[in-house]
């Protein structure tokens, strides 16, 4: 059974596949843990999944430079498995044209490799974390770059950290354009204004591929936002894990 996991700046996603399909999925948040801990806590989700807390292969995409060795540690000692690193295009056949090539994120490699193989090219993946990413693949499959917003949660909590008395907001698709009350304001300004700004960023994009591409949205509000934006055709919750799981086959 493989393991892929996703380290990312506020979450790390780990997901088991069996082979036929990915039998569980589990959102931790990344920070601080000994690789004890944290296999106390992954021996305890493989018990509520029914899954043996066991591995065949692991396969780790990060962008958190200082996890690397607490995940390394707990696949030697506790899977007994020496892990794999995502950590350039070369490594699963990907042409990085992004200069320089190693400053691309883990993630955002794992994003391109599944979207090519899902969609073909060019291809455009928003994904919505921290940050709000958006990887792009030109027609002869090459990883171009793309463009890096501010996660919509970051933007939110620095608005209330320089405000004094506006409240909190739950970032959902709003009833309507025009709020009625100071939240109901809050969530249609942050959420439509984020939306327009991703269909913005995404509608230049594709034009500078020649005007033919497909956009995928993956990530924790991707979700929420395929339905708001326009310029997004399709989302892909495991998008990550898919491309992770591409590149532990072709690591190999």
């Amino acid at each position: 059974m493989l393991w892929a996991i996703d380290v990312g700046n506020t979450h790390t996603v780990i997901g088991r596949h069996d082979g036929q399909g990915w039998r569980a999925v589990w959102r931790l948040e990344t920070g601080a843990h000994t690789e004890d801990a944290l296999a106390a806590t992954l021996h305890s989700l493989c018990e509520l999944s029914h899954l043996p807390f066991a591995a065949e292969t692991v396969i780790v995409g990060s962008v958190v430079p200082t996890e690397d060795t607490v995940w390394r540690r707990l696949s030697q000692k506790w899977l007994h498995v020496e892990p794999r690193f995502l950590e350039r295009g070369d490594q699963v056949g990907l042409r990085v044209t992004y200069n320089p090539p190693h400053a691309v994120g883990a993630d955002r490699l794992a994003n391109a490799l599944a979207a090519i193989e899902r969609y073909g090219t060019p291809v455009v993946v928003v994904d919505f974390g921290t940050a709000t990413t958006f990887d792009t693949v030109d027609a002869e499959a090459s990883y171009v770059g793309g463009a890096i917003m501010p996660g919509v949660e970051v933007a939110v909590q620095a608005l209330a950290q320089h405000t004094a008395k506006l409240p909190p907001i739950e970032l959902k698709l709003p009833g309507e354009a025009i709020g009625r009350n100071t939240v109901a304001a809050l969530e249609s300004g942050v959420m439509y204004g984020y939306a327009g700004s991703v269909d913005a960023v995404a509608a230049r994009i594709v034009q500078e591929l020649g005007g033919r591409a497909k956009v995928v949205a993956t990530g924790g509000l991707g979700e929420v936002f395929a339905t708001m934006c326009e310029r997004i055709d399709v989302f892909e919750g495991n998008l990550t894990l898919d491309g992770l799981l591409l590149a532990a086959e072709r690591m190999s």
